[in-house]
């Protein structure tokens, strides 16, 4: 198992709607970026449709674009993503991370009794960073960890963190399956957020063992899940959690939203669980 661990700054920001996220001040912004960002490969007429990107500071909005430059440069390289084109990154994937932060928010004002504003969150199967570096970049008062097996993916994570100078990631490369029977990350994180790597039922053994008690699993999905969900509820039951809520969002993909599903954890994960892999 490969830990990379940085510091963590205090950060001091809340939440509120309309907008979705009141950022930090000039004076509370992160370090600056180690070079001027390159946004030639965004398109300036197509940005207008990026409504969540558009609450983003300028800091934040310059460090997402440096993240699709460095996507695509590298994806040239090696397989990180289909997606080529810099606007479609931002439709498909950064706009579709940023979509889970309101249903996410309307949960914990709702449901739990600890602050949103400093959340511990890890993105299990996060391949490039998705959603968990891009929520990163959103809510630098959170510490996010990034659980991905495999390494090249993890050298690419280390090279975008370091590049868009982000201090509250951290990126361990390992399988959930092991991992989420380590008491260094078992029941430990408010938030386990894993965005379609595998079928619900199985994408929940994964993630619940990392999620402690009163925290929430959260599924980036497609625009209708029923059946899968209705598929999974008895393995999120066994796993010490029901489903709570269905949050549709809005999405630049085909059918115009995704679903995220919202489960809350109320008893602790049986230990058996997870499953050794295969």
């Amino acid at each position: 198992m490969f830990v990379s661990r940085v510091g963590l700054p205090i950060c001091s920001w809340r939440f509120s709607l309309p907008p979705f996220i009141e950022h930090l001040s000039t004076s509370q912004a992160i370090k600056a970026l180690p070079r001027r960002i390159d946004t030639r490969t965004l398109s300036t007429s197509r940005v207008s449709n990026f409504s969540y990107f558009k609450t983003l500071t300028s800091r934040q909005r310059d460090q997402v674009s440096l993240y699709v430059n460095v996507l695509l440069d590298w994806n040239q390289r090696m397989n990180l993503t289909s997606v080529k084109d810099a606007n479609e990154v931002m439709e498909r994937h950064v706009e579709d991370s940023l979509a889970i932060l309101p249903p996410l928010q309307n949960y914990y004002l709702s449901h739990c009794n600890t602050s949103f504003e400093n959340l511990n969150i890890v993105d299990v199967g996060t391949g490039p960073g998705l959603p968990g570096l891009i929520l990163a970049i959103a809510c630098p008062g959170w510490n996010v960890t990034l659980v991905e097996s495999m390494n090249k993916r993890c050298i690419f994570l280390e090279h975008a963190v370091g590049l868009i100078g982000l201090t509250n990631v951290k990126i361990v490369r390992g399988r959930a399956e092991n991992l989420g029977q380590d008491f260094s990350f078992r029941e430990v994180f408010d938030v386990a957020i894993a965005r379609a790597v595998a079928e619900l039922r199985v994408l929940a053994e994964y993630c619940l063992p990392f999620v402690r008690v009163g925290g929430a699993f959260v599924a980036a999905k497609g625009h209708d899940p029923q059946e899968e969900v209705r598929n999974a509820e008895k393995a999120i039951q066994l796993l010490g959690a029901s489903v709570l809520q269905l949050f549709s969002v809005e999405s630049q993909g085909p059918y115009g939203k995704r679903t995220a599903i919202i489960c809350l954890k109320d008893r602790p994960t049986p230990r058996k669980y997870p499953r050794d892999p295969g």
